[in-house]
Protein backbone atom coordinates (compact mmCIF):
# COMPACT_ATOMS: atom_id res chain seq x y z
CA UNK A 1 0.00 0.00 0.00
CA UNK A 2 1.51 3.17 -1.58
CA UNK A 3 1.31 6.13 -2.52
CA UNK A 4 3.99 8.34 -4.26
CA UNK A 5 3.63 11.55 -5.18
CA UNK A 6 7.07 12.66 -8.21
CA UNK A 7 8.31 15.51 -8.92
CA UNK A 8 4.95 17.49 -8.93
CA UNK A 9 4.38 20.93 -10.10
CA UNK A 10 1.35 22.64 -10.76
CA UNK A 11 1.14 26.59 -12.81
CA UNK A 12 -1.59 28.59 -12.96
CA UNK A 13 0.07 30.96 -15.32
CA UNK A 14 2.47 32.69 -14.29
CA UNK A 15 1.56 31.71 -10.35
CA UNK A 16 4.13 28.16 -9.72
CA UNK A 17 1.62 26.82 -6.97
CA UNK A 18 3.38 23.69 -6.83
CA UNK A 19 7.63 23.60 -7.43
CA UNK A 20 8.50 19.79 -7.76
CA UNK A 21 6.87 18.42 -4.57
CA UNK A 22 7.64 14.59 -4.06
CA UNK A 23 7.06 12.09 -1.17
CA UNK A 24 5.99 8.35 -0.23
CA UNK A 25 3.16 7.38 1.92
CA UNK A 26 2.49 4.23 3.39
CA UNK A 27 -0.86 3.11 5.84
CA UNK A 28 -0.99 5.25 8.96
CA UNK A 29 -1.92 8.92 9.12
CA UNK A 30 0.47 11.81 7.76
CA UNK A 31 -0.33 15.46 8.27
CA UNK A 32 0.55 18.40 5.24
CA UNK A 33 1.19 21.24 7.74
CA UNK A 34 1.59 24.81 5.75
CA UNK A 35 -0.11 28.52 5.77
CA UNK A 36 -2.61 29.77 3.97
CA UNK A 37 -1.43 29.96 0.36
CA UNK A 38 1.24 27.44 0.65
CA UNK A 39 0.11 24.71 -2.03
CA UNK A 40 -2.06 22.61 0.05
CA UNK A 41 -5.39 22.63 -1.80
CA UNK A 42 -3.52 22.34 -4.63
CA UNK A 43 -1.97 19.06 -3.90
CA UNK A 44 -5.48 17.61 -2.51
CA UNK A 45 -6.97 18.22 -5.89
CA UNK A 46 -4.21 16.87 -7.57
CA UNK A 47 -4.28 14.01 -5.79
CA UNK A 48 -7.72 13.28 -6.13
CA UNK A 49 -7.71 14.35 -9.81
CA UNK A 50 -9.69 17.22 -9.74
CA UNK A 51 -6.88 18.93 -11.14
CA UNK A 52 -4.12 17.95 -13.63
CA UNK A 53 -0.66 18.67 -12.50
CA UNK A 54 1.61 21.04 -15.00
CA UNK A 55 3.76 18.03 -14.64
CA UNK A 56 5.00 15.09 -12.40
CA UNK A 57 3.17 12.24 -11.63
CA UNK A 58 1.07 10.21 -9.05
CA UNK A 59 1.77 7.33 -8.46
CA UNK A 60 -1.05 4.12 -6.43
CA UNK A 61 1.06 0.93 -5.65
CA UNK A 62 3.40 1.67 -9.18
CA UNK A 63 0.22 3.02 -11.33
CA UNK A 64 -0.31 5.93 -12.56
CA UNK A 65 -3.70 7.63 -11.10
CA UNK A 66 -3.85 9.10 -14.46
CA UNK A 67 -4.02 6.10 -16.17
CA UNK A 68 -6.36 4.06 -13.71
CA UNK A 69 -9.45 6.53 -13.85
CA UNK A 70 -12.18 4.79 -12.63
CA UNK A 71 -10.05 2.14 -10.58
CA UNK A 72 -8.49 4.68 -8.65
CA UNK A 73 -11.74 6.76 -7.97
CA UNK A 74 -12.96 3.45 -6.27
CA UNK A 75 -9.89 3.09 -3.79
CA UNK A 76 -10.49 6.88 -2.45
CA UNK A 77 -12.16 8.73 -0.55
CA UNK A 78 -12.19 12.93 0.04
CA UNK A 79 -13.43 15.62 2.89
CA UNK A 80 -13.27 18.66 1.11
CA UNK A 81 -12.99 21.97 2.99
CA UNK A 82 -16.14 23.32 1.68
CA UNK A 83 -19.12 21.75 3.31
CA UNK A 84 -21.42 20.68 0.16
CA UNK A 85 -24.03 19.53 1.74
CA UNK A 86 -27.52 19.73 1.01
CA UNK A 87 -29.46 21.44 4.07
CA UNK A 88 -33.07 19.98 2.76
CA UNK A 89 -31.75 15.94 2.64
CA UNK A 90 -31.28 14.17 5.81
CA UNK A 91 -28.44 12.17 6.71
CA UNK A 92 -29.49 9.23 5.62
CA UNK A 93 -30.97 10.08 2.08
CA UNK A 94 -27.15 12.20 1.32
CA UNK A 95 -25.53 9.63 1.59
CA UNK A 96 -28.05 7.16 0.03
CA UNK A 97 -27.03 10.04 -3.35
CA UNK A 98 -23.87 9.42 -2.78
CA UNK A 99 -23.70 5.75 -2.97
CA UNK A 100 -25.60 5.74 -6.07
CA UNK A 101 -23.02 8.14 -7.57
CA UNK A 102 -20.78 5.66 -6.21
CA UNK A 103 -22.41 2.74 -7.91
CA UNK A 104 -22.98 0.78 -5.01
CA UNK A 105 -25.62 -1.91 -5.56
CA UNK A 106 -28.78 -1.18 -3.61
CA UNK A 107 -27.88 -4.18 -0.87
CA UNK A 108 -24.21 -3.21 -0.44
CA UNK A 109 -24.63 0.55 -0.01
CA UNK A 110 -27.59 -0.45 2.43
CA UNK A 111 -24.86 -2.20 4.34
CA UNK A 112 -22.13 0.64 4.13
CA UNK A 113 -24.13 3.41 4.76
CA UNK A 114 -25.29 1.80 8.39
CA UNK A 115 -21.12 1.13 8.63
CA UNK A 116 -20.41 4.57 8.10
CA UNK A 117 -22.95 5.84 10.34
CA UNK A 118 -22.59 3.81 12.91
CA UNK A 119 -18.64 4.91 12.59
CA UNK A 120 -19.18 8.81 12.27
CA UNK A 121 -21.66 8.35 15.68
CA UNK A 122 -24.44 9.92 13.66
CA UNK A 123 -27.11 7.06 12.85
CA UNK A 124 -29.30 8.48 15.69
CA UNK A 125 -29.96 11.97 13.64
CA UNK A 126 -29.83 9.59 9.90
CA UNK A 127 -33.60 11.00 9.58
CA UNK A 128 -33.27 14.23 10.50
CA UNK A 129 -32.40 17.11 7.92
CA UNK A 130 -28.63 18.46 7.14
CA UNK A 131 -29.85 21.96 8.56
CA UNK A 132 -30.40 20.99 11.67
CA UNK A 133 -26.88 19.38 12.51
CA UNK A 134 -24.46 20.95 14.07
CA UNK A 135 -20.84 21.95 12.63
CA UNK A 136 -19.46 19.17 13.91
CA UNK A 137 -22.32 16.81 12.73
CA UNK A 138 -21.86 17.99 8.78
CA UNK A 139 -18.31 17.00 9.40
CA UNK A 140 -19.02 13.87 10.06
CA UNK A 141 -21.65 13.70 7.49
CA UNK A 142 -18.79 14.57 5.13
CA UNK A 143 -15.91 11.58 6.70
CA UNK A 144 -18.99 9.06 6.45
CA UNK A 145 -19.40 9.99 2.61
CA UNK A 146 -16.06 9.86 2.05
CA UNK A 147 -15.92 6.03 3.67
CA UNK A 148 -18.91 4.35 2.05
CA UNK A 149 -16.22 2.40 -0.31
CA UNK A 150 -13.90 1.17 2.41
CA UNK A 151 -11.51 3.18 0.50
CA UNK A 152 -7.61 2.36 0.66
CA UNK A 153 -6.63 6.39 0.58
CA UNK A 154 -8.59 8.79 2.14
CA UNK A 155 -7.32 12.83 1.54
CA UNK A 156 -8.71 15.37 4.14
CA UNK A 157 -8.64 19.13 3.31
CA UNK A 158 -8.68 21.36 6.58
CA UNK A 159 -11.68 18.54 7.98
CA UNK A 160 -12.00 20.63 11.68
CA UNK A 161 -12.35 23.79 10.08
CA UNK A 162 -14.83 25.34 12.13
CA UNK A 163 -14.91 22.83 14.48
CA UNK A 164 -14.79 23.96 18.37
CA UNK A 165 -11.61 22.56 20.36
CA UNK A 166 -13.78 19.64 21.86
CA UNK A 167 -15.20 18.52 18.02
CA UNK A 168 -11.43 18.69 17.43
CA UNK A 169 -10.57 16.61 19.80
CA UNK A 170 -13.66 13.65 18.38
CA UNK A 171 -12.86 14.32 15.00
CA UNK A 172 -9.01 13.03 15.89
CA UNK A 173 -10.39 9.91 17.19
CA UNK A 174 -12.57 9.21 14.94
CA UNK A 175 -9.58 9.62 12.17
CA UNK A 176 -7.43 7.46 13.85
CA UNK A 177 -9.96 4.95 14.44
CA UNK A 178 -10.57 4.57 10.87
CA UNK A 179 -6.95 5.03 9.37
CA UNK A 180 -6.23 1.30 10.71
CA UNK A 181 -6.03 0.12 6.81
CA UNK A 182 -5.60 3.05 5.18
CA UNK A 183 -2.82 6.09 3.60
CA UNK A 184 -4.47 9.03 4.91
CA UNK A 185 -3.27 12.43 4.78
CA UNK A 186 -4.65 15.49 6.02
CA UNK A 187 -4.05 18.70 5.30
CA UNK A 188 -4.20 21.82 7.68
CA UNK A 189 -2.79 24.79 9.33
CA UNK A 190 -3.72 23.94 12.53
CA UNK A 191 -0.58 22.12 14.43
CA UNK A 192 -3.05 19.90 16.68
CA UNK A 193 -5.16 18.55 14.46
CA UNK A 194 -2.04 16.44 13.42
CA UNK A 195 0.36 16.82 16.14
CA UNK A 196 0.07 13.53 18.01
CA UNK A 197 -1.78 11.46 15.45
CA UNK A 198 0.62 11.62 12.50
CA UNK A 199 2.83 8.93 11.47
CA UNK A 200 4.95 12.28 9.36
CA UNK A 201 4.37 15.64 8.98
CA UNK A 202 5.26 17.02 5.73
CA UNK A 203 5.74 21.09 5.47
CA UNK A 204 4.90 22.81 2.91
CA UNK A 205 6.17 26.73 2.55
CA UNK A 206 5.12 28.31 -1.06
CA UNK A 207 4.94 25.53 -3.00
CA UNK A 208 7.83 23.64 -1.74
CA UNK A 209 7.97 20.56 0.67
CA UNK A 210 10.95 21.78 2.72
CA UNK A 211 10.95 19.37 5.39
CA UNK A 212 9.50 15.69 6.26
CA UNK A 213 9.27 13.46 8.90
CA UNK A 214 7.53 12.56 12.63
CA UNK A 215 6.96 14.74 15.07
CA UNK A 216 10.50 13.73 17.19
CA UNK A 217 12.54 14.06 14.34
CA UNK A 218 11.13 17.36 13.14
CA UNK A 219 11.71 18.76 16.75
CA UNK A 220 15.21 17.64 16.89
CA UNK A 221 16.10 19.00 13.34
CA UNK A 222 15.77 22.77 15.09
CA UNK A 223 15.44 21.78 18.37
CA UNK A 224 18.94 23.47 19.76
CA UNK A 225 18.17 26.65 16.98
CA UNK A 226 15.05 27.34 19.26
CA UNK A 227 16.64 27.19 22.73
CA UNK A 228 19.15 29.30 21.47
CA UNK A 229 16.53 31.92 20.17
CA UNK A 230 13.68 31.73 22.49
CA UNK A 231 16.34 30.34 25.44
CA UNK A 232 13.82 28.22 26.22
CA UNK A 233 13.83 24.62 28.11
CA UNK A 234 14.31 21.28 26.12
CA UNK A 235 10.81 20.16 27.17
CA UNK A 236 8.96 23.23 26.49
CA UNK A 237 9.88 22.67 22.30
CA UNK A 238 6.95 21.23 20.45
CA UNK A 239 5.48 21.28 17.18
CA UNK A 240 4.02 24.70 17.24
CA UNK A 241 7.32 26.45 17.81
CA UNK A 242 8.35 24.15 14.67
CA UNK A 243 5.65 25.43 13.22
CA UNK A 244 6.49 29.35 13.91
CA UNK A 245 10.04 28.02 13.20
CA UNK A 246 9.25 27.79 9.63
CA UNK A 247 6.97 29.64 8.75
CA UNK A 248 7.06 32.62 11.06
CA UNK A 249 2.96 32.74 11.54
Amino acid sequence: MELTVENLYKNYGQKVALKGVSFVLGQGVYGLLGPNGSGKSTLMNILTGNVRATSGTVFWNGQNIAEMGKDYRKILGYVPQQQALYPDFTGMRFLSYIATLQGLKSKEAKERISYALDVVELSHVSSKKIRSYSGGMKQRLLIAQAILTDPKVLIMDEPTAGLDPKQRVLMRNLIVEIASDKVVLIATHVVSDIEWISKEILLLKEGSLIQKGNRDLLIRSIQEKIETSSKRNKKNVDLEDIYLYYFGE
